[in-house]
């Protein structure tokens, strides 16, 4: 994605189920759960580079001695630094104590972070804040074991203050209306009632405090306490969570749109973001990794009881079709196939826009991350030659000879790497769109590869606001003297923010609302936003299951085809001597190549919460109103 975009984040659980002496004998070290923390956390650093944090539990320590540890950075490498910090702070203890060494009980009593239940989090920030509050894991606080609650997530929810006035109304007094504080209060809250009840059935049993504790642990039911807690919740999530006496929890929306992968033996239970974090770093098979079910929680009790309870009621899946396109790692065995299959698809598109012109084109692509739709479109467009080839021979096989045959063999498909992205020069613009001249060269181009004959195609995963394509890439590509310039986008056309996670809150900096706008003035239509303004503005104050989204009647007097054209012109400039095209993705054929995960509602509107359709309208009324605001 040429255009910088910020996913919210990534989630890594372990849970030890063998005593940490088990992990010391077999894999000579008692710190086994810290490692492979780090190498989960690490290998999800494209999920967030904004911050991350850690946070461990020790079980059945003696009271008085400290059993939950925590450490949380926002510094320019975070992960890095937080293991520093962990490193740091077990080195100092063990060069004091070399006589821990050999002694796991001692370790365990003494030495910070090591424990049996561990939770790491890596974010980006998605509202701009990158205070060292605002990073995961949180953590709600009790001196009573059960009662002490961590959470971390990679979620948005579009109800917020609906959920900040329910904990109001329960009497809490939250210290800010975020959605991560709102939701662990909400837990929180229920975590309370459940535990005090267990003491007051604990209490008639005749059972005295001390003797309540460890029963109170057995009998909560993490399931009950989510069901009550998530009521009300409307968003995209996948949120981990912890309770200080070592119960654990991961629980996903019900359509499935955030993402949470999960695998078990007789020695570990692992959560993860993404399916091959978990396939490195534990060295298991594809089919061994499972996902947590849409609406369900994957719960792991204190005794080791591992178990997955439907929370709430699964709806249609829509999980979140960008994850296959370009947020998650394309080493996952099904992402990498699906991201060539979208390349191959865009084939006939491009194939029209070069007027089957494969002999004067080169293939190339922008950023890396697109370079697997890359992969598929040239194997298809080597099909294409090779049957063009083959229906050749067939005409010509009389008349043929070894030199005119060694000739026709000899065309290839053509491709180069034409465009290199300067990192550097990219953290040092960082979101400062002002600064038009730095960022037109933000990539280098290879110069003597395209002839003036050529047309050079560009395949990036997505074309969101067209900035970098604007200042950067397409007039980078014109100093290389191609006859016309194809940029092809792996992804529909981006019509309609998200707010499940993903940065795209607002509908002006999309192009592609942009470009229908400007068709609109063109074709004397512009009464239409108008129209669309009065019917956003009268739902208001609708319940969300009342609320629809009339958003999509801006783009419904034009094709697709039209769009893109229309992008396309507003995307070049007159200095531009190359002719200038977009081709973008259909959602039909995005489905048929992600077909797990249908989530599409930035490109068609179609929101799968209530919440969705009532933040695109108050996305439309803050645009039409002049409003630089958040539309949740």
């Amino acid at each position: 994605m040429s255009d910088a975009l910020k996913h919210e984040c990534g989630i890594a659980l372990v849970r030890l189920l063998k005593p940490l002496e088990f992990y010391k004998e077999k894999y000579g070290t008692a710190f086994y759960g810290i490692q492979k923390m780090y190498l989960m956390m690490e290998k999800q650093h494209n999920r967030g580079q904004d911050g991350a944090g850690f946070a461990s539990i020790k079980m059945d320590v003696e009271p008085g001695e400290r059993y939950i540890s925590r450490v949380r950075s926002n510094h320019a490498q975070p992960i890095q630094d937080v293991f520093k910090q962990i490193n740091d702070r077990i080195n100092e203890e063990m060069v004091a104590h070399p006589e821990y060494a050999d002694d796991v009980p001692k370790l365990k009593a003494n030495i910070p972070y090591i424990g049996e239940l561990f939770l790491g989090h890596v974010r980006y920030g998605t509202f701009g804040k990158n205070s060292i509050e605002s990073v995961h894991p949180f953590l709600r606080q009790s001196n009573w074991m059960h009662r002490n609650l961590i959470l971390a997530g990679n979620f948005n929810m579009t109800n917020v203050k609906e959920l900040f006035q329910n904990l109001v109304e329960l009497g809490q007094h939250p210290k800010e209306m975020a959605d991560t504080v709102t939701v662990m209060e909400k837990i929180g809250h229920f975590l309370d009632k459940e535990v005090m009840q267990l003491y007051q059935d604990c209490k008639t049993e005749g059972l005295s405090k001390r003797e309540a504790s460890p029963v109170i642990a057995e009998r909560l039911d993490v399931a009950k306490i989510l069901t009550r807690s998530s009521k009300n919740l409307d968003g995209g999530y996948a949120m981990a969570g912890l309770l200080g006496h070592g119960d654990a929890f991961v629980f996903r929306d019900p359509a499935g749109i955030r993402p949470a992968y999960y695998y078990q033996d007789d020695e570990i239970v692992v959560v993860a973001s993404e399916r091959p974090v978990i396939q490195t770093v534990f060295n298991v098979p594809f089919d061994k990794v499972k996902e947590v079910e849409p609406g369900s929680a994957l719960i792991i009790k204190k005794n080791g009881d591992v178990s997955m309870k439907e929370i709430l009621t699964p709806t249609v899946k829509k999980a979140c079709s960008f994850e296959r396109i370009y947020f998650s790692r394309g080493s996952d065995a099904e992402i990498y196939q699906e991201r060539k299959k979208l390349g191959k698809l865009i084939l006939p598109a491009v194939l029209e826009s070069i007027d089957n012109d494969t002999d004067n084109t080169v293939f190339s692509y922008i950023p890396n991350t697109a370079e697997t739709s890359f992969y598929g479109l040239v194997e298809a467009a080597q099909d294409f030659l090779n049957q063009r080839k083959k229906n050749y021979i067939l005409e010509n096989k009389e008349v043929l000879n070894a030199d005119s045959l060694e000739k026709l063999l000899s065309v290839k498909i053509r491709t180069e790497k034409v465009a290199i992205k300067d990192a550097k020069l990219r953290t040092f613009i960082t979101e400062d769109s002002s600064r038009d001249d730095l960022v037109a060269h933000v990539y280098d181009v290879t110069y003597g590869v395209i002839k003036p004959s050529d047309n050079l195609v560009i395949i990036d995963d997505s074309i969101v606001r067209g900035t970098t394509l604007k200042m950067s890439i397409i007039k980078m590509m014109d100093r290389l003297n191609p006859k016309r310039i194809v940029i092809v986008s792996s992804a529909p056309q981006i019509r309609f923010p998200d707010c499940y996670g993903i940065d795209m809150a607002k509908l002006e900096g999309l192009v592609a609302f942009k470009a229908a706008l400007e068709l609109l003035r063109e074709r004397n239509l512009y009464h239409i936003v108008d129209e669309v303004y009065a019917k956003c503005k009268a739902q208001e104050n609708y319940n969300d299951s009342d609320v629809v989204n009339y958003v999509t009647a801006i783009y419904e007097p034009f094709s697709a085809q039209e769009v893109s054209d229309k992008i396309a012109e507003m995307l070049s400039s007159p200095e531009i001597k190359a002719e200038v095209k977009i081709i973008f993705q259909t959602v039909e054929d995005l489905h048929i190549a992600c077909p797990k995960n249908l989530g599409d509602w930035y490109f068609t509107g179609n929101y799968p919460t209530p919440g969705g359709n009532r933040v695109v309208n108050r996305a439309f009324m803050n645009f039409y109103e002049g409003k630089d605001a958040r539309a949740y």
